[in-house]
């Protein structure tokens, strides 16, 4: 059979750049405002007993309100990484490790930048590595005043609970 010239496909280049507004609302806001005094915040269901972070409204658990604020510890183990090679609008240059992060005192993990020491330390981007909260100086209430830096291998294994 012949093949036809539309088969082949077609690619149309383009690009899209979008403004909005984000309203945060009651519980992303309560979080937001944390930040700004170096505290992560987390909802807590009373009923369950889990820690959200980030902080939810509704339990998935319970099927109830979260009832209560928790402070997250500044100290948590990395649930899972991985390291950007690809370069991505608004981000740093690449190449840089991201991490899903249990905080001490919370039950789930949060996304956020690990600084420093990549590609070096790629090998002890694994589940189970103790990591600290870093904050900015003057943090504004937003997910980037605070970052995660990998604790050293000695400091880490004393810490681990």
């Amino acid at each position: 059979m012949a093949k036809h010239k539309e088969d082949e496909g077609m690619v149309i280049p383009g690009e899209w750049h979008v403004r909005y507004n984000y309203s945060v609302g009651k519980v992303a806001g309560k979080f937001f405002e944390g930040l700004k005094q170096k505290k992560i915040l987390a909802t807590h269901c009373s009923k369950s007993g889990i820690a959200y972070l980030p902080p939810r409204a509704y339990c998935e658990r319970a099927f109830e309100p979260c009832d209560g604020w928790v402070e997250a510890g500044h100290e948590g183990v990395i649930e899972a990484a991985t390291i950007v090679t690809a370069q991505f609008e608004g981000l740093p240059k690449p190449p840089y490790a991201i991490a899903y992060v249990r905080l001490d005192g919370v039950s789930t993990a949060l996304l956020n930048f690990v600084q420093g020491e990549v590609p070096a330390a790629a090998a002890r981007l694994k589940p189970g590595t103790r990591v600290r909260v870093a904050f900015a100086s003057k943090p504004e209430g937003r997910i980037t005043d605070f970052h995660y830096v990998l604790l050293p291998e000695k400091e880490g294994r004393r810490r681990k609970r």
